[in-house]
This record gives structure tokens, sequence and C-alpha cells, in this order.
């Protein structure tokens, strides 16, 4: 009877040991519906985080309100776009960035009014954006500041991406700003409007994975795999475009194809992309944006580039 009791004993031992379950690290992430966000979802669902040892858990959280489901706890990880680690940490949100996801090529931009022939056009009417401190706010600073005018010179209209999209179509304001998948409702009613700048015009749009330096200090390996999940996500998007695209799309009420078509106004990045970009393109961003973000009156101080990244993972 002992023995038995000792085998049996054993055995469980042998299959809590075995479970995946129990080897797992926990780890809450942020993003939105942004389609560059989607291989972190694919990881999700494809089981390819769980296998590499991370039980992760996709909340979606406009990114208006993302620093403060990190700052309280609720998240460990996010998503975003540069700009915006840069202005949660200038605002007392430390966070890191580990590696990047995808540049815009196209997914992010203005929508005006058919009768609207430049940028400069805008003064005095009103734009839909998102609240400051998130990328479409950024994007509008960036092209009004790149054309002759500032944020004073229209009407801000604070709506987020999607419903930004939805009342441009529906004849609400004179100009939004918007992403993938959103920015397609505006490709496909022309007669609402027209794109007159977009990423591929402004290429300032790109964003990283990053954590608070707690969970990334007392978790690295899940940090490693973490990283190495997305990369197999790509994999995934590569040898099996079909169903991955299926799954993607899935997440943000797409099928495959119209999924595809969003994507095509993106590139998301590989290892190779990411080590040129942490050691060197980051920098030169943030010596453009630093200032901008700090004349807008979203940061009162620059931070220093190495104070929002951490490489130190990297193989």
């Amino acid at each position: 009877m002992i023995r038995s009791v000792i085998a049996a004993s054993l055995l469980l031992g042998t299959a809590f040991a075995a479970s995946p379950s129990f080897a797992q690290t926990q780890v809450s992430i942020g993003i939105s519906g942004w389609t560059g966000f989607a291989p972190l979802t694919l990881a999700k669902e494809a089981g390819i985080f769980e296998k590499n040892g991370v039980s992760a858990e996709i909340k979606k959280i406009p990114q208006k309100d993302r620093h403060l489901a990190i700052a309280s706890g609720d998240i460990q990880c996010a998503a975003t776009t540069v700009e915006t680690f840069m202005i949660w940490n200038a605002n007392g949100v430390p966070i890191k960035q580990l590696f990047q996801l995808d540049m815009s090529h196209g997914a992010d931009g203005m929508a005006v009014r058919n009768d609207v022939e430049s940028i400069a056009d805008l003064k005095g009417k009103t734009v839909a954006a998102s609240a400051p401190g998130t990328s479409p706010y950024f994007v509008l600073a960036w092209m009004l500041n790149e054309n002759g005018l500032s944020l004073d010179d229209v009407t801000v209209v604070n709506l987020e991406p999607s419903a930004a999209a939805q009342a441009f179509v529906a004849g609400q304001n004179d100009a939004a700003m918007t992403y993938e998948p959103y920015l397609s409702t505006v490709r496909d009613n022309p007669d609402a409007g027209k794109i007159i700048a977009t990423t591929l015009d402004y290429p300032i749009v790109m964003d990283t994975f990053g954590c608070t330096p707690d969970f990334i200090a007392e978790n690295p390996e899940a940090v490693k795999a973490m990283a190495a999940s997305y990369y197999e996500a790509l994999e995934m998007i590569e040898s099996d475009q079909d169903e991955a695209y299926r799954i993607m799309g899935a997440d943000v009420n797409q099928d495959a194809a119209a999924f595809g078509k969003s994507a095509a106004y993106l590139e998301w990045q590989g290892k190779d992309a990411n080590k040129a970009f942490m050691s060197g393109g980051i920098q030169e961003f943030y010596d453009k944006a630093g200032p901008l973000l700090e004349k807008i009156g979203i940061i009162r101080e620059i931070p220093a580039t190495d104070t929002l990244i951490d490489t130190s993972w990297m193989d």
C-alpha cells in the first residue's frame, strides 16, 4: 500500500513537472487593435507564448489609458509607439522598451475632405484625434509642424482611431487621424474624403514592446521567451499566412483577406531590424521627437534614450 502511494506520488509529481502550466511566467500585456500588434495576439492564440513558458493575458486598453494600467500594476508589459514610451517615462511611469514590433508604411494617416488641397488648408478647421499623449495626437502635431502650423491652428476633437474614422465617414469633422484597420474605412469610402498624408510621407510611426523594470529584473528568462515568441509568430505568418491572418483578423473582427489588406501597409520587424533600430535608429528618432513633445507640452523634460530601453537580454 505504501509503495502504491509512493509510486502514485512520484507519478503525479512527474505529471506536474511535465505540465507547462507549472513552469509558466504570468504576465499581462496591454495593447490595442492596431494591426502592428497582431503578432502578439497570434503568439497567444496559437499557443506560442505557452510553449515558451509564458502565460500571457492580453488586454485591450486604449493608448491614452495604458500607462495608468502599468502604474496600477494591472499590466506589466505593453506595446505602443516609440514616442509614447518617452512620454510615459517622462511623466513618472517607468517602462523599458525591449524589442521593436513594426514600422508603419502607410498604415497611419490623416483623412480630409475632398476639397482640402494641403495640410496647411486645415487652419481653423476641426480634426478628430486621440487624446494628448497618444500616437494619433503626436502624428497630427508632427504633420502640422512640418507644414507651418501648430495644434493651436486647429480644433482637436478627441476621438479614438475607430470612432474618428467612423465619424469622418459619417460626415463629422473636417479631418481625422486614424490607423489600420480603421484607416481602410476611409479608403473604402472615397466620397466621404481622401487620405492626404500617411506614414509613407512622414515615416514616424513605429512600435516597440516593453515591460516595467521590476518585471524585467525578476523575469529575465520570460523577457527572452516573449521576444522569441514574437519572432516565432512572424515565422508562422511566413509559413502559414492564411491561418495566421485568420487568427489575427478574428481578433479585430476582420476576415483573413481584410486583415491582409491592412497588414500590407506596415512591416513587422525581425531580429536583425530590431538590433539595428535599438542600436541607432531609436536615437535618431528621439532626437526629433523629444523636442516636439516638449514644444507641445506633452513632456517637461526629455529623458535620455538609454533610460528608455533595455537590450541586455539580447544574444
